[in-house]
């Protein structure tokens, strides 16, 4: 299980850029993001290699953000991988609220990185079906 970091940040010119510029100088890489946005404010949504790190250098910097479990689960890198994930999912009765899509650095496969309701039941239903976890 991951925790992935919500940044709520302005919608400005600079500010993304200001993010990754505090992570990249505090030695904190970014493995995968998602950005929604609205007119003034956007929700980013990010896995980093130091979860705790990032929460503390982006709050010390006056960003508010929170820490919250997702789960990435490996996929295959061919036409309907996702929707198999997913229709194993809607078999067992599970929402997934967001996902964004990011890559296993050791195996070079694609991974889905997943928000629900209960991600403990999500991994066991995943990994009871033959898929890699992460």
């Amino acid at each position: 299980m991951l925790k992935q970091i919500s940044i709520y940040a302005e919608n400005k010119k600079g500010c993304f850029q200001n993010i990754t510029g505090l992570l990249g100088s505090n030695g904190i890489n970014i493995l995968g993001s998602v950005t929604n946005d609205s007119a003034e404010y956007g929700i980013i949504r990010m896995v980093v290699s130091d979860p705790d790190k990032c929460l503390e250098v982006l709050t010390n910097n006056g960003y508010i953000c929170k820490g919250t479990p997702v789960l990435a689960v490996e996929c295959r890198d061919e036409v309907g991988a996702l929707d198999n994930i997913l229709k194993t999912l809607y078999s067992s009765n599970i929402n997934v609220n967001y996902i964004y899509l990011s890559f296993n650095r050791d195996s070079g496969l694609p991974i889905m990185v997943m928000h629900t309701d209960d991600i403990v039941q999500v991994e066991n239903i995943l990994i009871n079906k033959g898929y890699n976890c992460i």
